[in-house]
């Protein structure tokens, strides 16, 4: 198990290098530059000035330069200063936003599980009931639903017009006089439309991916045996059957990692959410490259890490893999 592990992390490390080299062409490749932001609506501006401008923030240089530099950089945990008016460096601004992000995607995860599994392995053994039939409908409508549709909903009927949720931010005006539980309440408060947002078009999709796998091994002939040597149907269902059910499941979620971190994007931004996807809209807005660069190199880590935890899950799941 230690060797399969270590050769799966000794592996995201030339992918990792990989995606940072494509992300940084692509984002240099794209129209425009920081500068024209900062010249364009100044009249005062001329070429001169523009042109130190990209002497200073290293844009003269070949791209090849330019991406060895942020390597090196990179090598020391070193993200650079941000483009903007604050010259921040990036780390920090990072670090404000991603303990929000990953608390929303983790809160939305736990979410997807504890109702798209039950629902999976119960559409499955009651096939073509009026219960499966009626959660496959609403599996076509979750895929069918955009997200930022349903947060516009969801924020005028249940914050506008019910006025249940607040519909902006994380904390509410007079947080720091609050007691530490009113303070917990509030954030939850706050996160329960946003969770609900992220997790809809998940739940959809994994209840079903577990439906089928359900289906396809209650299907095989050891769960025939199982039942043929008389053993309850809980322990089939939840030792046997359940076990191998999950072992597609665990993929699927790790790769659903990037998906749940560049949905952040749309609903951090309709709720005013402070998260990685708000600054990082604001960066891309702002063709702030060290920012952008920086964000998306904590998303692909985090998708690494995904998969790694992903393919760890399958080898306790399935003792064959781990021997490989």
């Amino acid at each position: 198990m230690l060797f399969y592990l270590l050769k799966r992390v000794l592996l995201m490390l030339p992918l990792l290098l990989g995606i940072t080299l494509i992300s940084f062409t692509v984002i240099h490749l794209a129209p425009g530059e920081p500068t024209d932001l900062q010249t364009e609506m100044n009249p005062e501006a001329g070429v001169e000035f523009k042109e130190r401008l990209r002497n200073q923030y290293g844009l003269d240089q070949p791209l090849l330069v330019q991406y060895g530099t942020w390597v090196k950089r990179l090598a020391t945990l070193d993200f650079g200063h941000s483009f903007s008016q604050d010259r921040r460096p990036v780390w920090d601004k990072i670090v404000e936003r991603l303990p929000v992000t990953v608390l929303i995607n983790l809160l939305s995860i736990g979410l997807i599980l504890l109702v798209s599994i039950p629902i999976g392995i119960l559409s499955a053994l009651r096939r073509h009931s009026w219960f499966d039939r009626m959660t496959t409908l609403l599996v076509f409508i979750g895929f069918a639903t955009p997200s930022f549709w349903l947060s516009l909903l969801l924020m005028d009927y249940l914050g506008v017009y019910l006025g249940w949720f607040p519909v902006s931010g994380i904390k509410s005006l007079g947080y720091e006089y609050l007691g530490p539980v009113n303070q917990i309440w509030d954030v939850i408060h706050h996160l329960i439309l946003p969770v609900l947002v992220s997790a809809f078009g998940g739940l959809a999709g994994f209840s079903r991916y577990m439906r089928s796998n359900m289906l396809e091994v209650i299907g095989q002939d050891y769960i025939l045996t199982a039942r043929a040597k008389g053993l309850p149907e809980r322990l089939v269902i939840g030792k046997h059957a359940l076990r191998n059910a999950l072992l597609p499941l665990i993929t699927i979620l790790g790769l659903s990692v990037p998906g749940l971190i560049g949905g952040s994007v749309i609903f951090e931004s309709i709720f005013a959410i402070p998260g990685m996807g708000k600054l990082f809209y604001d960066g891309v807005m702002m063709r702030d490259y060290p920012l952008i660069m920086g964000i998306l190199v904590i998303g692909a880590v985090l998708t690494l890490i995904g998969n790694l935890l992903a393919d760890v899950g399958y080898a306790l799941a399935d003792p064959r893999i781990r021997n490989r």
